[in-house]
């Protein structure tokens, strides 16, 4: 049996099946890369799902507008930016903060990058009764 050069030798691989197939130990086979839309994509979900939940904002299609993102991934690490409404009244501050951990902690459970920043912008206020109308408080 031949092995690869820094692969450990027959009866030492990382277990019975990679011996079995030849195939050299994890950390060697390579790096999955995750885009940046990808990632955008899925802090998007999370960031609906966290607005629904802290803001309490139904995510209704006839309601407020989807919130949106963008994602740029370096080294492991992600940078966020997040866009989306919130109800009027609320505690703008607890509420947006909230927000953020909650969306930084559901894309590094998904995707296994470091979020190193999400920066959080708050396209508009609006009341129930405004959400249909567009109306800016």
């Amino acid at each position: 049996m031949r092995t690869r050069p820094g692969s450990p030798p027959p009866g030492q691989g990382s277990g019975p099946s990679a011996r079995a197939a030849g195939l050299p130990p994890p950390a060697e086979r390579g790096a999955t890369v995750i885009p940046d839309r990808v990632v955008a994509r899925i802090a998007t979900q999370a960031a609906r799902t966290a607005q629904s939940r802290r803001a309490a904002l139904p995510p209704d299609p006839s309601g407020p507008a989807a919130p949106s993102a963008s994602a740029t991934v370096r080294s492991g690490s992600v940078r966020l930016h997040l866009t989306m409404e919130l109800p009027y009244p609320t505690d703008i501050p607890h509420v947006c903060e909230r927000i953020q951990q909650d969306v930084a902690e559901r894309v590094a459970q998904l995707t296994g990058l470091r979020v190193g920043e999400v920066t959080l912008t708050v396209r508009r206020l609006v009341t129930a009764s405004g959400a249909n109308r567009g109306r800016v408080l």
